[in-house]
């Protein structure tokens, strides 16, 4: 043909764990009314791929939905293509997990639409050259990626019209270049802008190849763009400027264009993803740095022409090492395909659990968690959470098919986040502990099991790239100047958000203060730290017992100017949602009194709602999860999550002052910049004075369990009779 041949690849995707209002609006304004328009066009093809967790939301609350699809893929308007079921980032999951999420899906999608899936999506286009063989075992002839990504292997504009083939060791997969410039044309500017785009490719390279593949929720989710895509009619507009000049622009599908044009060539691309997501990869001070040069660059004409020899940003991994949560999230997936991996070798292994089993893995493999860029992601606890909601449940039939039941306990040593150093994992039927003694002896998961929540999957505040910009923001809003269009505030005072913590945010964090520390410096995260015990390295040893495991860790160390030794033991029994925790301090002098701290950070539980609440040990009320609290002298608290079904209680052997306030980030969204509430921070103190054998100790009693029923008191501490 003289002309260009265009196909229309939309990618529809809502995150596992996400509420179910989000999924609903992006239903209503994107998907729905998308379809609804080019159902008047039946000669406008295009490809579909809708995630997993989308695809069986849709299935389950609107099916006619599906059915209309259907429709249009029997007619053969659609092309479905397929991915990972739960859109995993696939360079993260093992090889296993990655052809078998991709084999469940297109059967999947093959049984509900009656098609045969050929090609797939790459969850955010995040690409290695060993994926190849994945896709090959799983039955996949093609894929897209960006054209950043043929790029980077060196090669122009010129060169990217079409498809081409990839390779790794023998195996063959086609892989297309998605037009950049189409991206930020459709559908943000008039059907006009991509009207001369093609027009220009068609006069200088008649019979190319363009492909158009975005998120759907750029045609109505994004802010502002139902009444552009659909009120004022861009959508129809554009589809009637294809109509127009059907002579010379040909939409068609994926598969057709495999099936009617030869590939370019052979190609081998890059460790890879879109160009947006290689710079959030990047430290903070590395992209801010990044984004002054390449803003420099912008400002002269030879841009464009060194943009296929210039290295942009980062790589996808690296999220894992910029950001500690993301990590721990990760590693503790990657051990459960390991040991899931295991028992299905196991003939003994009950079937039926380890399917079960798999599947909440897969579920746990959803991408959107592990990052952070433009959107939320990372930074939205109910995302983090939801991730170890199907960890924990996956954890839990992997027991079920091992035969494991009733009351139990068991301690692990092992490398469990790979640092190099050795964790120890505690266990029982109620709950599962994971401790860090390198990493100041720091509890740093804990999941309940009934209800398949980890209370530590907090989030530390940390420098962003974007929050530079906060503060000038927030000055031009509060003198009521103007800002920068699309940058929006979405709240007050967010500047006022910008605090970065000194050290993770997770449990049994051992400090001393100096006396006259207040809340006020701790919510400030003042420099007011007067000991080297926080992240300092504990020795340890183990004991396991029939019916309990005991962790125990020591540290000598100073604090205000003495040299002194802390040790904290952590005990579990079978059968019993309680931690017993015991701090011993020696070699205290007689007349220097130290001021020690014990942080806890609980999460999981919403901030600011009147059934997730602090309550006292007679079970009086002191406020919602995001309140502060600075009382003198409390022998325990409770925090309760009525939603949850969930009550964490500690209280402890000698009365403490007790410090609560709310950990809160400062993210970037579609919407803008918004607060958010990770954590509630939990800070028992005391002035500790010695005994005549320069000793001073406190027990512990840390609680998960159901809620407590309204008016109940608190369970009062009793010193466990063991020795």
């Amino acid at each position: 043909m003289n002309g260009v041949r265009l196909i229309l690849a939309l990618h529809n995707h809502q995150p596992v764990g996400n509420f179910d209002g989000v999924f609903e609006s992006a239903y209503r304004d994107s998907y729905l009314p998308f379809l609804e328009v080019l159902e008047d066009y039946p000669t406008i093809p295009f490809t579909l791929h809708t995630s997993g967790p989308l695809m069986e939301w849709l299935v389950d609350r609107h099916p006619e939905y599906v059915a209309r699809v259907r429709s249009l893929v029997d007619a053969g308007r659609v092309e479905i293509l397929g991915g990972g079921f739960f859109e995993p980032i696939m360079t993260m999951i093992p090889h296993r997990d990655r052809v078998a999420q991709i084999k469940d899906y297109s059967a999947y999608l093959g049984e509900l639409f009656g098609s045969r899936i050929r090609g797939m999506w790459i969850p955010e286009r995040v690409w290695e050259q060993t994926l190849v063989l994945a896709l090959a075992e799983a039955g996949i002839e093609y894929t897209i990626l960006d054209d950043f990504h043929f790029h980077r292997a060196g090669l122009t504009d010129a060169d990217l019209h079409g498809y081409y083939l990839t390779e790794d060791e023998g195996k063959l997969v086609k892989v297309f270049p998605a037009a950049e410039r189409l991206r930020y044309t459709i559908p943000f500017q008039e059907p006009h802008a991509t009207y001369e785009f093609l027009r220009r490719l068609s006069e200088e390279q008649p019979g190319a190849t363009v492909v158009f593949a975005d998120d759907g929720e750029k045609f109505g989710s994004w802010p502002d763009t139902f009444h552009h895509v659909y009120t004022h009619g861009w959508l129809r507009r554009f589809c009637d400027m294809l109509i127009g000049n059907k002579e010379w622009i040909q939409p068609l599908t994926l598969a057709c264009a495999v099936d009617s044009t030869v590939p370019l060539g052979r190609v081998y691309l890059p460790d890879c993803s879109y160009r947006e997501m290689t710079e959030w990869a990047l430290p903070p001070a590395q992209l801010a740095a990044y984004q002054e040069t390449m803003k420099a660059l912008g400002e002269h004409a030879v841009t464009e022409s060194l943009k296929p020899y210039l290295k942009f940003g980062g790589a996808w991994r690296n999220f894992k090492a910029k950001y500690s949560e993301s990590d721990e999230m990760y590693t503790r997936m990657l051990g459960l395909s390991q040991r899931l991996a295991a028992a299905s070798a196991r003939p003994e292994a009950d079937a039926d659990y380890l399917e079960v089993a798999r599947q909440e893995l897969f579920r746990g493999q959803c991408n959107c968690p592990y990052w952070h860029g433009s959107f939320g992601g990372l930074y939205l606890p109910h995302l983090r959470g939801a991730i170890f909601h199907h960890l924990i449940a996956c954890h839990n039939a992997l027991d079920d098919a091992e035969g494991l039941s009733g009351p139990r306990v068991q301690l692990e040593v092992g490398d469990f986040n790979l640092d190099a150093r050795q964790e120890v994992r505690l266990e029982n039927d109620r709950l599962i502990a994971f401790v860090r003694p390198a990493g100041g002896g720091q509890v740093y998961e804990l999941d309940v099991r009934d209800s398949q929540t980890n209370v530590l999957a907090t989030l530390e505040r940390r420098p962003e790239a974007y929050h530079s910009s906060i503060a000038a923001l927030a000055a031009l809003e509060r003198d009521r100047a103007s800002k920068p269009e699309r940058i929006v505030l979405k709240q007050e005072g967010l500047d006022r958000l910008l605090i970065y913590d000194r050290g993770p945010r997770k449990a049994l964090v051992d400090h001393f203060y100096s006396a006259d520390v207040t809340l006020s410096d701790l919510i400030a995260c003042r420099d007011v730290e007067k000991g080297d015990f926080v992240t300092g390295t504990y020795l340890s040893k183990i004991q396991r017992k029939s019916d309990r495991v005991i962790l125990s860790m020591e540290r000598p160390g100073w604090a205000e100017g003495q040299t002194i030794q802390v040790r904290k033991t952590i005990e579990l029994t079978a059968g019993s949602p309680t931690i017993d925790v015991h701090y011993a301090i020696e070699d205290l002098r007689a007349d220097v009194p130290l001021h020690f701290a014990i942080e806890f950070n609980l999460a999981g539980m919403a901030g600011h709602a009147q059934d997730r609440y602090y309550r006292d040990p007679s079970g009086e009320r002191l406020g919602m999860l995001d309140s502060r609290l600075d009382v003198p002298s409390l022998s325990g608290i409770g925090l309760t999550d009525e939603w949850l079904n969930l009550s964490v209680g500690l209280d402890w052997s000698v009365p403490a002052g007790l410090w609560c306030f709310p950990i809160q980030t400062v993210s970037q969204s579609e919407g803008g910049f918004e607060g958010v509430y990770q954590s509630s921070a939990v800070i028992p103190h005391w002035i500790v004075n010695a005994d005549d054998s320069g000793r001073w100790e406190v027990r512990i009693r840390w609680t998960l369990d159901h809620a407590f029923v309204e008016d109940a008191p608190m369970p009062v501490f009793v010193e466990s009779a063991r020795k």
